[in-house]
């Protein structure tokens, strides 16, 4: 059984509402997720000595959250990942968003999902949140009434992600929370062992954008079907990092996506979505210029994200999975976060 408690995060400036924080807590988890951007703050998971450590990156205070960051934690939407140039064509108009990522719109755009009060409501093993995108928000069409639920179940953290609009639209919904199975602080991610259950990947141009190829992973860097330590295996290759869509299977029942294991502490995190796609992200762009809860620092490479969701560029990209919801259509996916001690 898990327990819900709400209790006040802080408050916006110039009386813009209160910010509130929700815990979940579990025999064998406790994640406080916060009605700013749905955002999760904390994710507490024992080590094999039944230590606790958190094992995501964030702050301690709603400042950190207001501040310019990379998303830590949030749902970004209305379409997670990067729309090429900012631009997308539906029923024979032209739609215009935001540039905020190079030449491309990201997340959302300016204010995203991410950077919005979501009204909460508590449940027995969790919470939810909704919100109404107004028709034009961020440049996108039409309204968006929108839902996010996170549930606990023992060591398995679900959201469940669902909408519906009044006009057509596309929508591409996740979680951008970065983790480290080390405990958040700890200075990189290269003794993660990384499976990521994919046999094809999107190449991307110089700007992120897919080019439009679906590659076989095999004989690539790309190929993490089998588990593979992460520094050795950056090394191995000369890469940068990761910040790719890898394509799962076709199927919208739950499927096996990625497994992550720290083998100095014993934990490990399985993934399962619904989703078509995973953009595995091992924290490129962090530089250590933020200071996160308990006074750490975030260089490159301190974290990494498994961000299910629809495949980048999808509404550009007509052989890519429909990313377009229509009116009378629901939008429903769910991920799952399961973490246990190996």
């Amino acid at each position: 059984m898990a327990s819900v408690t709400r209790a006040v995060f802080g408050d916006l400036p110039s009386g813009a509402g209160t910010v509130e924080k929700f815990q979940l807590q579990s025999d064998l988890l406790k994640v406080d997720i916060i009605s700013w951007g749905c955002t999760i703050t904390a994710l507490e998971v024992k080590d094999r000595q039944g230590k606790a450590s958190d094992v995501v990156l964030g702050f301690a205070e709603l400042e950190g959250y207001l501040q310019k960051q990379p998303y830590f934690g949030a749902v970004v939407g209305r379409v997670a990942n990067r729309i090429a140039k900012g631009t997308f064509t539906l029923d024979g108009k032209e739609y215009k968003l935001a540039i905020n990522n190079g030449p491309n719109s990201l997340h959302g755009g300016v204010r995203g999902f991410d950077k919005v009060l979501w009204t909460p409501r508590m449940l027995s093993n969790g919470v939810q949140f909704s919100r109404v995108s107004p028709d034009g928000e961020e440049g996108y069409p039409g309204e968006l009434k929108v839902w996010v639920t996170y549930t606990l179940d023992g060591g398995e953290l679900m959201i469940n992600y669902r909408a519906q609009a009044s006009q057509t639209t596309p929508v591409n919904l996740t979680n951008h929370s970065y983790f480290n199975l080390a405990g958040q602080g700890s200075p990189n991610i290269y003794d993660h062992e990384v499976t990521i259950e994919a046999d094809a990947f999107l190449p991307v141009d110089e700007t992120l954008i897919p080019t439009g190829e679906v590659a076989p992973v095999q004989g690539t860097a790309f190929d993490l079907r089998k588990p593979v330590e992460l520094g050795k295996h950056l090394q191995d290759f000369h890469i940068n990092g990761f910040d790719h869509n890898f394509c799962l299977k076709g199927s919208k029942e739950k499927h096996f996506c990625a497994r992550v294991r720290h083998a100095g502490s014993g934990r490990l995190l399985e993934v399962y979505t619904t989703q078509p796609g995973v953009q595995f992200y091992t924290g490129n762009f962090l530089d250590g210029a933020l200071k996160g809860k308990g006074g750490a620092v975030y260089p490159k490479h301190s974290g990494f994200c498994l961000e299910t969701q629809n495949w980048p560029d999808a509404v550009n990209q007509p052989h890519f999975p429909p990313v377009l919801l229509r009116p009378g259509d629901g939008y429903d996916h769910t991920t799952w976060f399961k973490f246990s001690v190996a």
